[in-house]
């Protein structure tokens, strides 16, 4: 069977380094399927789950990504990310309090920088809680 060596790292830590059969990331515009010997690709991710099929195994990695880089080379992926972190290491009540938080500071803010950055903060926590729900299947 044909495997990819996936890599997954952000500017704290390495989160992922291992054989993979199938590995499915957020895509700019949707969602990224990639197998081994797919052709060269670079492309920018968007904050969302990466799945990661584990050589013969029933289960995969899951990893919480806030955007950043794919590259796929024929034996390869790697994704840098700016933030990651593992599923089953996110905090849901953590989460949801930041989002609340957010959304309060949303209805606050009507214009400018603020909003901007408060929108994507949402975006990113709404991927968190994605992350945590995909887990939980």
């Amino acid at each position: 069977m044909a495997t990819l060596h996936v890599n997954i790292v952000s500017a704290e830590q390495a989160i992922f380094s291992g054989e993979a059969e199938m590995v499915v990331a957020p895509g700019e515009t949707g969602e990224l399927g990639i197998l081994p010997g797919h052709t060269p690709l670079m492309t920018r991710i968007r904050p969302g789950t990466v799945k990661v099929k584990l050589v013969g195994q029933d289960k995969e990695e899951i990893v919480y990504v806030s955007g950043g880089i794919l590259e796929v080379q024929p034996k390869a992926l790697t994704i840098l990310a700016d933030t990651s972190i593992r599923a089953h290491d996110l905090d849901e009540a953590k989460v949801m309090e930041a989002k609340r938080q957010a959304e309060e500071a949303l209805a606050n803010r009507a214009t400018g920088q603020d909003r901007a950055l408060v929108v994507a903060e949402l975006a990113q926590l709404a991927a968190q809680l994605q992350a945590i729900r995909k887990l939980r299947k």
